[in-house]
């Protein structure tokens, strides 16, 4: 017997999702020029339909919708670096955090953006990851006097105070358009670039993101999906990094927590 870790609807879902994103977007674009480029990555209730997609797989794989929060209010964590972050989404048990999630969304402004998406992914799971080695999402506390330069790396995931560390989750959804998928140079004016930057469109660039997010153990997963202007047509561009292998790995963390509840 085969048995699916997604929901029935799982596709239907992400293509509303996409949908709703072009449909909410153009709806801001028509009531708000913000005259910066940030419209090109804001847009407030745009990445809702995904919230949705998270509530049905948790439904689907045995634990109850109230374990999910989205209220603004109750998507808050502690970090380590600084205080708190608000999260998209996260799912919690009975105290334990099974569950985090971030949505981001890029239509125009590539130039102008991809770098500071990049750096705001990676610093979210550095905070992240050292505040759950320090214990601060229910693990065994640790002194923060104890950071001296000696102390290992906080980001190496052996030494987690929790051997069941919560699902970290990133999704862009990235418009798919001529400037998105041509080659960008890149400047080196002392050293050389990696040679897989080398002429990447910046799909590529965030593609290459999603998988060393991955890589490095900084994200359970990361997905990027494109999606022609307009349109609720969506892809990836690799299995690994698609929406589908980001959810059904969520899945399979919430069945082993089902399975693991007395």
């Amino acid at each position: 017997m085969t048995i699916s870790l997604l929901p029935p609807s799982f596709d239907q879902l992400t293509q509303q999702a996409v949908h709703a994103f072009w449909h909410t977007r153009n709806g801001n674009a028509a009531n708000s020029d913000l005259g910066d480029g940030r419209s090109a990555v804001i847009g407030g209730k745009n990445m809702d339909g995904f919230i949705e997609i998270v509530r049905a797989v948790v439904k689907h794989c045995g634990l109850p919708e109230d374990t999910v929060h989205v209220r603004k209010s109750k998507v808050v964590l502690p970090g380590f670096f600084r205080a708190t972050k608000n999260w998209d989404v996260l799912v919690v048990q009975k105290k334990r955090l099974l569950g985090v999630f971030e949505f981001k969304s890029q239509v125009g402004s590539f130039g102008n953006n991809f770098n500071n998406r990049s750096e705001e992914v990676i610093g979210s799971a550095a905070d992240l990851w050292v505040a759950h080695h320090h214990g601060a999402y229910g693990g065994i506390p640790r002194s923060r006097q104890q950071v001296k330069e000696h102390s290992p790396a906080l980001l190496n995931p052996v030494i987690q105070s929790d051997p069941r560390p919560p699902f970290l989750a990133w999704l862009m959804l990235l418009e798919e358009c001529d400037a998105s998928m041509r080659s960008v140079r890149c400047d080196e004016p002392h050293f050389p670039v990696f040679e897989e930057f080398r002429d990447a469109s910046y799909a590529r660039r965030y593609q290459i993101l999603c998988e060393r997010l991955v890589e490095r153990q900084l994200y359970s997963a990361a997905a990027l999906e494109l999606t022609p202007t307009r349109t609720a047509s969506h892809r990836a561009l690799s299995p690994a990094t698609s929406i589908r292998n980001m959810f059904s790995e969520f899945a399979g963390r919430i069945l082993a927590a089902v399975q693991a509840a007395p």
